[in-house]
């Protein structure tokens, strides 16, 4: 009986030893899963854990991790010239009108009513809507801009062509106070606007640009996206950064990204 106790207790010990690696195993496993789930419920961002470095991390099927992607360090001694490239034969009406315009918690952006459209390769694309970064995404020969406005237009076939202008500080932009009219907007927001806006007022008078083949800079950073950047930048006030600065999130840039072999092109202008 006395030899029978002590094997009792250790077949205790035993049973309880591996309960509870079964229960601590069965913790970490909960624990690993919650933390996976938290991070595919994540929602991407501009800043930390959810910032540009991680999109590939949460936007599974994105092509945040491609390698032409979008934005890049226009470096002018890299640059080509293409004599066969013409003015970017913009198709912008004063009667269209702008239809909204929303805080999305990305940027603020104005959606239009179709009218607006852009020529490339005999093809036309729409105007969609305009949208904001601040500062700039582009950088040119290092120089980041304060501003930069992101013209979207997509084809028939849902082929998408994005002009950028970068703005710089200096006098008042007429066309920047007609759109700060409907400012502030929170986030998630939508206000309707239908009123007419004649967006060539808000291109630089010199019509060089470069040009490439990149990617949206924002998930799912869709790839073979014909980029035109427009090679002067326009002037706003500082009052019109700091309004939409304070609207939009802080640094609403993606960095920049590797060339990896593509070749930028420009058009000189006049």
């Amino acid at each position: 009986m006395e030899n029978k106790i002590p094997f009792l207790l250790l077949i205790m010990l035993l049973v309880f030893s591996c309960k509870n690696k079964n229960d601590n195993h069965d913790s970490e496993n909960e624990t690993k899963q919650e933390e996976t789930h938290e991070k595919e419920n994540k929602h991407w961002s501009y800043e930390g854990e959810t910032g540009p470095e991680h999109w590939v991390e949460i936007e599974k099927q994105s092509d945040c991790d491609g390698t032409k992607q979008s934005p890049i360090n226009i470096v002018d001694v890299n640059v080509m010239s293409d004599n066969t490239l013409k003015p970017l034969d913009t198709h912008y009406s004063a009667n269209v009108q702008i239809h909204e315009i929303t805080n999305n918690g990305h940027s603020i952006q104005y959606n239009f009513e179709k009218g607006d459209f852009i020529l490339l390769h005999n093809e036309e694309y729409e105007l969609k809507q305009i949208h904001f970064h601040e500062p700039s995404e582009h950088t040119i020969n290092g120089i980041r801009y304060p501003l930069e406005m992101h013209l979207v237009h997509i084809s028939k076939d849902n082929k998408i062509a994005v002009s950028a202008v970068l703005a710089k500080e200096g006098e008042s932009s007429d066309p920047y106070t007609f759109l700060e009219r409907y400012l502030p907007v929170n986030i998630g927001e939508t206000k309707p606007i239908d009123t007419k806006f004649d967006l060539n007022t808000s291109l630089p008078a010199d019509k060089g640009y470069y040009t490439y083949s990149g990617s949206l800079t924002t998930p799912p950073c869709t790839q073979d996206v014909t980029w035109n950047v427009y090679k002067t930048p326009i002037t706003i006030s500082v009052n019109q950064v700091k309004q939409l600065q304070e609207l939009m999130p802080l640094n609403n840039y993606r960095n920049e990204q590797a060339i990896n072999g593509r070749v930028v092109k420009q058009y000189v202008g006049q």
